[in-house]
This record gives C-alpha cells, structure tokens and sequence, in this order.
C-alpha cells in the first residue's frame, strides 16, 4: 500500500501500525514526537493500536521550548 510521511509517497506493507512507522523511519527521540494521520493528532497511547491505510498522510511533529 502507498502512504505519504512527511511528503514523500512510501510503500509499506499492509497492517503497519504507527509505532513499527516510527521504528521504521528511525524518528529521533521517539517518546516526543507527536503524530498526524490525516490532519488528527494522536493520542501517544494509541501508536500501538493504530493501523494505517492506503492512502494515509502521515506527519511526525515536535514541539521546542524555548524563548524568554
């Protein structure tokens, strides 16, 4: 199936979840980055459980601290 994670189109196999994503992408500091499917945040808790689907736009966002 193809699904597109930030912007470039992948193909990846049927039943991949968001977790073995993260894995598979080899996302830096995993246990801070927060994840789009779709334009809907999820849940941390949830990366386990959720499967992608054809056509799925995945985007892998942190949030910095910062400023004075």
């Amino acid at each position: 199936m193809t699904i597109t994670v930030a912007g470039n189109k992948k193909e990846v196999a049927e039943g991949l979840t968001v977790a073995q994503l993260i894995i598979d992408e080899d996302v830096e500091t995993p246990e801070y980055v927060t994840v789009s499917v779709n334009d809907e945040f999820l849940a941390s808790g949830t990366f386990e459980e959720t499967v992608l689907k054809d056509g799925d736009v995945v985007e892998f966002l942190y949030f910095m601290g910062g400023g004075q």
